[in-house]
């Protein structure tokens, strides 16, 4: 009887539920995908998409783009991010608070919104770029097309980058650098060999992150790559195609796009496996005064960043208050455009902030008791749940909806045009957020002090949720904070 009991004890059930809803509302619906990418019209089985995709010069660029604007994006948004997190952390910095929701604020909308307010401000015929013409007689280089697609991502996603390794140096243990100094480790040299050493696992899982937003997301170069196409963009069109595009091309597509993410997951882990560095977190790291011109310095490029980061949004909140007549500006400013907003979608609003909340308490939960698998219960199976979990976030948001509403049109369950389908798509597409923040500071919270609880007679569910749960506050905010985030699918 001992033996089964702990055979079925509490983490067992969890990731049985884990399983459970995998197989449900993931395995279920991308097997359809797949099968629908080898399946022909008259229902036989071919490669032939498989086929046109890799013998395509066309399709072939596509994908290399993807990967250009994926892997530039992630080191942009590292280059700004790390430092940005260093400096707000290690040093005294007037206006912290407000530099931090500036991060938050850039990430409450969409990256399309981003695209579209820089369209306004340096397109051909923008603020900036009618300013400056009007001023010196200088024309300003195309906004449009690669670099346009990543001066987007990168002001809208480092901030990823910065909260996530933020929360990581905050609850580093002080007396591992103290230590390093006093073996003679300074300045540039302590940083490349212990600090950064230890937070690599949340470095990777925030630069992962950036990495499948910038592949996966479609309205940003759909508005301003022009003619710099990516997949998403090809997936999309082949799925509404006005000349009747090839659905089965686009499930081909999907399935290339999800096979790169498995990919970059599986060299991520690898990078990680064998770094995973505990730390009890008893004491924080001195944060230092900064002086003279280095003080000056630092927070000039701090808020010149945070201010760059919400430029988009400001844009648009200013343009919002413009007349218009139709899709043209006109002059002045008023509400009109607010009044016809809450007058005729009122109930949309409501309804997008009801579900996100609902749909933000179900990620959480499930992140932290995800995360405590994959860091303290560490097994094959539960590996393949976590790579699972992120598959979805990699899927262009309009697949998304069409693979689940493909899935759940018909019985035995039906739950398109529902609430739950709508929840379901939020949790399953932003759960990786909160989990892979999650996961990050849990990596550095000491086993010891879970095993401490339980030796004093605590249960293992008790000290998870009252000693190891708290402890991950910082990881589950950040997270959490992302998934206020309006999606895009």
């Amino acid at each position: 009887m001992m033996k089964r009991k702990r055979g079925f004890d509490f983490w067992n059930i969890v990731v049985l539920m884990f399983i459970i809803l995998i197989l449900l509302f993931i395995i279920y619906p991308f097997s359809a995908l797949a099968v629908k990418s080898v399946r022909m019209e008259d229902g036989t089985l071919s490669l032939k998409y498989y086929i046109k995709f890799f013998t395509s010069r066309y399709y072939r660029t596509a994908l290399f783009n993807s990967l250009k604007v994926s892997l530039l994006s992630t080191v942009f948004a590292c280059l700004i991010g790390i430092p940005m997190a260093y400096f707000s952390c290690r040093f005294q910095i007037r206006g912290k608070k407000l530099l931090d929701n500036l991060c938050i604020i850039a990430m409450l909308s969409p990256p399309f919104i981003g695209a579209y307010a820089w369209i306004m401000l340096m397109g051909r015929s923008g603020y900036i770029t009618t300013f400056v013409h009007s001023l010196t007689g200088i024309t300003l280089p195309s906004i449009y097309g690669l670099t346009g697609i990543l001066l987007v991502f990168t002001l809208k996603l480092f901030p990823y980058v910065y909260l996530y390794v933020s929360g990581a140096l905050g609850s580093m243990d002080a007396s591992l650098e103290e230590a390093a100094e006093s073996l003679g480790e300074h300045g540039i040299k302590r940083l490349l060999t212990i600090t950064f050493p230890l937070i690599l696992p949340t470095i990777l899982s925030s630069a992962l992150m950036v990495f499948m937003t910038s592949l996966a997301d479609f309205g940003t170069p759909a508005i301003i790559g022009e003619g710099f196409k990516v997949l998403p963009v090809l997936i999309y069109n082949e799925y509404v195609g006005e000349m009747g595009g090839e659905t089965g091309l686009a499930n081909a597509l999907s399935i290339v796009v999800i096979s790169i993410a498995l990919l970059v997951m599986v060299l991520q882990k690898r990078a990680i496996a064998g770094r995973d560095y505990k730390m009890s977190g008893l004491r924080h790291p001195e944060v230092k005064k900064l002086k003279g011109i280095s003080a000056v310095l630092v927070h000039v490029f701090l808020f010149f960043i945070g201010f760059l980061a919400i430029l988009s949004q400001l844009t648009i909140a200013v343009s919002s208050f413009r007349n218009t007549s139709g899709p043209v500006f006109t002059k002045g400013f008023g509400f009109g455009s607010y009044v016809e907003a809450f007058s005729g979608m009122g109930r949309a609003i409501r309804n997008t902030y009801s579900f996100s909340m609902i749909a933000i308490a179900v990620i959480i939960l499930l992140s932290i008791l995800l995360s405590y698998l994959v860091v303290r219960r560490n097994t094959k199976l539960i590996n393949l749940i976590d790579m699972l979990v992120m598959f979805p976030y990699v899927i262009p948001g309009a697949v998304l909806g069409l693979m689940l509403i493909g899935a759940f049109n018909k019985k035995p369950i039906i739950l398109t045009g529902t609430v739950v389908i709508m929840i379901v798509s939020y949790v399953i597409r932003k759960m990786p957020f909160t989990l892979r923040s999650s996961i990050g500071i849990l990596y550095q919270i000491e086993p010891s002090i879970d095993e401490a609880s339980i030796s004093l007679g605590v249960s293992p569910v008790k000290t998870f949720f009252r000693i190891t749960a708290p402890m991950m506050v910082s990881g589950i905010v950040s997270g959490g904070d992302f998934e206020l985030d309006s999606d895009h699918q």
